[in-house]
Order: structure tokens, then C-alpha cells, then sequence
């Protein structure tokens, strides 16, 4: 039995051996602390070790029972395997730790080619080492390969691809792509197919000839994230609204909103693309950030270009139809419009600004209040600009910025619903001292010089208690302001009688 034994330890136990269960050991141990998310590839390569370890012995068992032919085939056969589990650990350690730490990353198709070259060597070498001539091995293996090749064109052919594909780093995982009418992310780019994962949570498996074959079109690249695709928004406006103005109002308050996802830079642009029956027909082209929220980031363009028009008292196009207006008709539009016109005399009254003026003041005013919505993150009206408007929110929340020299944008306070602004350009001519910004969607109604300048003229007691609302505001702002600068050259608040006299000498009181 100890004779036995010694030579079934002799037979296994080779110089080698002890070295190449050490440098197992020590690369398993260190793919595990580096790379834990492996540990289930490395676990199985350790079992096929293992395996193989035992097998070696049983092949021992057999040379030591003088079965050699048997004992030297079951030994060859586990050594290769057991080399094939240390050459896989090596080329993991090679390829996922010792490589991008010098800034070099392989493909995994390419991994794989390297692995299976690495594998044919060594079982080319070994079984050169035991005298089999491996020649007759590759000429018989020629023969299978072709009629293998044969039965087997299309799937070669995506293999094939799948490695083009990978080493011309044509596609990458996480790249967007659009095939046909299919458009997705690369989740994974395998041997023989490519998995795309659709916006609606879809997997689409496509395969690589397939591909390679047709025409692809990638608008998002993983290593890019800063790479902006175009989009195209289209809309029809009636033939009584200048092109150029159109345009100008949409490009303005595209390239001025705070309006996620969408890029600065490149700028957007509108364009007249066609002219149709009753209409004129643009596309408005922005940049987006991000390909994953398409619909509602085209959801909030819309928004601003459809606010934008209504301000501008432009009307999209609908189509055209001749319908017969009865008298009743008349009336009913006459009874909503007296509605709307109720409403806002209520809103009106709620002003601190108009308390003082009587129903027929107030219904003038109402009736030439013009419908003014904005999207959130819309400039209402910027600091510096000439003053032609005073304002009521309706709806919303509203804040207001300044801007003062070398510094950044500071926030002054918040205007909300039932609140004006802008009155002191419309009432003494001068600039905007401000910046307002929609906060959320607001819905403003707007309300020109021309009739606050008539309201007043017709009482001008009004001015005094209107001078002393904005002489209050006046003063507000000068706190604010002399936190930004500096107090000893800033000029000490205007006396309560100057903003009334600014009043009178704009409007000639």
C-alpha cells in the first residue's frame, strides 16, 4: 500500500507542480479583493482547477495500477485542463487589472480571441510534448472546419461581424443608435448579436450581419456625454404673422429659457420650411443633452414656442371651414367676453396699485389687459431694456434678479400671483432695473403705456398714491442693492416727493 502510494505521488506530484498551484492560488486571491463583481468566473475557474487536480491524481492512480496507456491519456487530458483554468485567471488579471491601469482597454470580443489563441497554443504545445504530432490533428481538423463553415454561414457571419464591429469601435455599449424605425441603447454586443433596449423598456436582439449589412445611425456616444443630437419641432402659423418675426420670437425665448435638457450651445434655430394652405409651415431645430427624455423635452420646447406665439398675438394654423355665425352665436361670444372682463376687474381690485381707481377706470383698464402666458424659465423682461409693458400676474410665481458689475446674477425677491411689476419704466420712462423670470408657468396680463398714461392724465390725484406704492419699492431696492456695493459711494435713498415728480415730468401732469 505505501509502495502504492508513493508512486501515485511521485507520478503526480511533478518539479512543476507545486508552483503552478501557488501562482493559481495567489492570482485568485487577488482577482477577488480587486475584482469582486468576478467572483462567480472566478469560482468556476477554480472548481475546473480543482477538477482538473483531482484528475491528475486518479490518472496517477492508474499509472500506479499499470494501466499506463489509460493513466498517461487521463493525465494529459487534465493537465490541459488545469492550464487552460491558470491561463484563464492570467489573461482576467491581465486584461481587467494590470491593462487600464495604463490606460489600455481591449474589447471583450478581442479578450476572447486572445484567451482562445492562448488556449490552442497550449494544447498544441502539450500534446507536442508528449509526442503527438499535432499536424495530423490540424488536417483532419481542416476537413470538420470546412463542412462546419458550410452548415454554419450565417452564424459565422455574425460572429465575424460582432468582432468588426468591436475592434473598429463602431458601436459601443451604451451607445444610442436608430435601425429602421428602431431606435435604443447598446446594452451588450455579443458574439453573434447585439442587444438594443428600446425608450418603452424593450429588448431588441439584432443581429451583428445585420448590421454590418445596412445603414446604422449612432446620435448618442457613451464616451461623449456632452454630445448633443438635434431635434426638430414643427408648427404652422397663420399667413398674417411676419416670417421674421416669427422666427425671432421663437429663437429668443428658446436660447433664453432655463429649459432642462436642452443645449445653449450649439444655438437653436427656426426655419421657414414651407408654405401651405393657409399657412405657413416651421421647424424649429435645438439641441438636446440627453437621447433617454425625448418626448418631454420636445413636450417642454412646445410649451415655450406655443407661449411664445400667444404673447406675440400670433395664431397657429387650423384647418380652414366656413361656418354660418347666427345672432345667437354673437351674443354668446359678447356674454364670455363680459365674463372674462368681470374676472378681471376682481382681479383688479385684489391690486394695491389700481385701489384707488374707480369701476370705469378699472373696466378700461380690464378691457385692454392683454393675455400674456409664459413657460417656466421664460425672461419676461431683462435689465436694460426700454419699458413698454406693466404687468399683472394672474397665475404663477415669478422672481426677480439683478445684475450687478463683475459679480454673479443676484435674487432680489419673488412675485406671485395677484402681484404687478414693472410699473415704474411704464411711469417714469425709465429702464428696466431688473430681470423677471417665469419661476413656474405664469399666465401675465400686460398692459401698455399708452392706457396707464390716459388713466392717469384723466385723474392725476391717482399719481400721488400710485408715487407712494413705487416710492416704497424704491426704497426696498436701495437696501437691497447696497449689500452688493459699496455704501459709502452709493447715493442715499430718493426723497418720498422725487418719484412722484419722475411721474409728472414723464407724463406732462
Amino acid at each position: 500500500m505505501d509502495a502504492t502510494m508513493t508512486r501515485i505521488w511521485a507520478y503526480f506530484w511533478l518539479p512543476e507542480t507545486k508552483y503552478v498551484i501557488v501562482v493559481f492560488a495567489v492570482l485568485a486571491l487577488l482577482l477577488l479583493r480587486f475584482l469582486p463583481r468576478d467572483r462567480r468566473r472566478i469560482g468556476a475557474t477554480s472548481a475546473l482547477f480543482a477538477l482538473s487536480c483531482a484528475g491528475q491524481i486518479f490518472g496517477a492512480l492508474l499509472e500506479a495500477l499499470d494501466y499506463s496507456r489509460l493513466a498517461v491519456m487521463v493525465h494529459e487530458v487534465f493537465v490541459i485542463g488545469s492550464g487552460m483554468a491558470l491561463f484563464r485567471l492570467l489573461a482576467v488579471f491581465a486584461f481587467r487589472i494590470i491593462l487600464p491601469r495604463v490606460g489600455i482597454v481591449l474589447a471583450r470580443i478581442a479578450e476572447d480571441i486572445i484567451v482562445l489563441f492562448g488556449y490552442a497554443a497550449f494544447i498544441l504545445a502539450r500534446l507536442h510534448l508528449v509526442g503527438l504530432d499535432p499536424s495530423s490533428l490540424l488536417t483532419t481538423s481542416a476537413v470538420i472546419t470546412a463542412v462546419l463553415a458550410f452548415a454554419m454561414q450565417d452564424t459565422l457571419g455574425n460572429v465575424l461581424s460582432g468582432v468588426a464591429l468591436q475592434l473598429d469601435n463602431s458601436l459601443q455599449t451604451g451607445d444610442w443608435v436608430k435601425l429602421d424605425d428602431l431606435a435604443g441603447r447598446v446594452v451588450q454586443i455579443r458574439w453573434r448579436q447585439t442587444t438594443i433596449r428600446t425608450r418603452n423598456g424593450e429588448m431588441v436582439i439584432v443581429p451583428n450581419s445585420q448590421l454590418m449589412r445596412g445603414r446604422f445611425t449612432v446620435f448618442g456616444r457613451v464616451d461623449k456625454p456632452d454630445w448633443p443630437s438635434r431635434r426638430w419641432i414643427w408648427f404652422n402659423v397663420t399667413y398674417d404673422s411676419p416670417p421674421t418675426l416669427v422666427i425671432q420670437k421663437v429663437e429668443k425665448v428658446i436660447s433664453t429659457a432655463e429649459i432642462p435638457n436642452v443645449a445653449r450651445d450649439p444655438a437653436p434655430t427656426c426655419v421657414l420650411m414651407d408654405f401651405g394652405p393657409g399657412y405657413a409651415r416651421y421647424a424649429l431645430r435645438y439641441w438636446m443633452l440627453d437621447p433617454q427624455p425625448d418626448d418631454p423635452t420636445d413636450s417642454a420646447v412646445r410649451i415655450h414656442v406655443f407661449a411664445a406665439l400667444q404673447r406675440a398675438g400670433m395664431q397657429l394654423a387650423v384647418p380652414e371651414q366656413s361656418v354660418h355665425v347666427t345672432k345667437e352665436n354673437v351674443a354668446y361670444r359678447e356674454s364670455v367676453r363680459q365674463r372674462d372682463i368681470d374676472r378681471r376687474m376682481a382681479d383688479l381690485h385684489k391690486v394695491e396699485l389700481f385701489a384707488g381707481l374707480q369701476e370705469e377706470e378699472l373696466r378700461t383698464i380690464s378691457e385692454r389687459m392683454v393675455y400674456a402666458p409664459f413657460g417656466k424659465g421664460a425672461v419676461i423682461f431683462e435689465q436694460g431694456e426700454p419699458a413698454h409693458w406693466l404687468y399683472l400676474l394672474a397665475a404663477g410665481e415669478a422672481e426677480v434678479l439683478h445684475d450687478f458689475p463683475g459679480q454673479p446674477r443676484q435674487h432680489f425677491r419673488a412675485i406671485h400671483a395677484g402681484s404687478t411689476f414693472g410699473e415704474r419704466g411704464v411711469m417714469t420712462g425709465e429702464a428696466r432695473h431688473d430681470t423677471v423670470i417665469a419661476k413656474t408657468d405664469v399666465v401675465c396680463y400686460r398692459l401698455d403705456q399708452a392706457t396707464v398714461e390716459e388713466v392717469i392724465r384723466s385723474r392725476p390725484a391717482i399719481a400721488e398714491a400710485i408715487a407712494a406704492i413705487l416710492w416704497r419699492r424704491e426704497v426696498e431696492y436701495d437696501s437691497f442693492t447696497r449689500q452688493f456695493t459699496d455704501a459709502s459711494t452709493s447715493p442715499p435713498s430718493p426723497p418720498k416727493g422725487s418719484m412722484l415728480g419722475k411721474i409728472r415730468d414723464f407724463l406732462g401732469l
